[in-house]
């Protein structure tokens, strides 16, 4: 794939990047929008400032304090007629189905990398609001796309130009009507290693 892969046609396309802190989500969900020509809002800027605060400390969000963000998402979602692309860790299958009740057209692009590149990428960012101390539980809470999920999965141990290829790459399977594919990874496998034992 190339660098200058487009869309066939314009479409209203409405995609979740999610995956774990410093997985790229921000930068490749930007990337994704520029290329299908949609906006792009970054999820973080959606939480309410409770939330902010609560990891900055250390602690993790629990399922209430994400609902009333994930529903704020869908919401977003719903109220939008054009193309848009929103950074959102949505880690596990309830989450998402939270975004998708306020819009079941949502697919999800889940940007997935190994814990050591992910605890290299926290580290380069002492500014960010999300301690290193939280990837471990962010990890044990993830519950990747299943069968039934629209969406495709994307390694982040490549360029990030070679990732926004492949993920407007499923994106585009999916522009005819047909439901985007889902492309098959070996969690279990190098380079993720996140079996059970996690």
């Amino acid at each position: 794939m190339t660098g200058d892969l487009k869309l066939a046609a314009p479409a209203r396309h409405h995609v979740v990047v999610m995956g774990v802190t410093s997985c790229g989500k921000s930068t490749v969900g930007a990337g994704i929008a520029g290329r299908i020509g949609a906006e792009f809002v970054d999820g973080d800027s959606l939480h309410p400032q409770s939330n902010i605060d609560k990891m900055a400390s250390g602690t993790p969000l629990n399922d209430g304090d994400r609902a009333p963000w994930l529903a704020e998402i869908g919401r977003r979602f719903a109220a939008s007629d054009a193309g848009l692309v929103i950074a959102c860790s949505a880690l596990k299958r309830a989450y998402r189905d939270i975004i998708r009740s306020g819009d079941p057209s949502v697919v999800f692009v889940h940007l997935h990398g190994t814990r050591e590149l992910l605890a290299s990428r926290m580290a380069a960012r002492p500014g960010h609001f999300m301690p290193l101390s939280l990837l471990d539980s962010q990890l044990e809470t993830l519950e990747e796309l299943q069968a039934d999920e629209a969406g495709v999965v994307v390694d982040i141990a490549t360029p990030v130009g070679q990732i926004v290829d492949e993920a407007v790459a499923g994106l585009t399977a999916g522009a005819g009507g047909s439901e985007p594919r889902l492309f098959d990874v070996d969690l279990q496998a190098a380079p993720f290693n996140l079996g059970s034992g996690r």
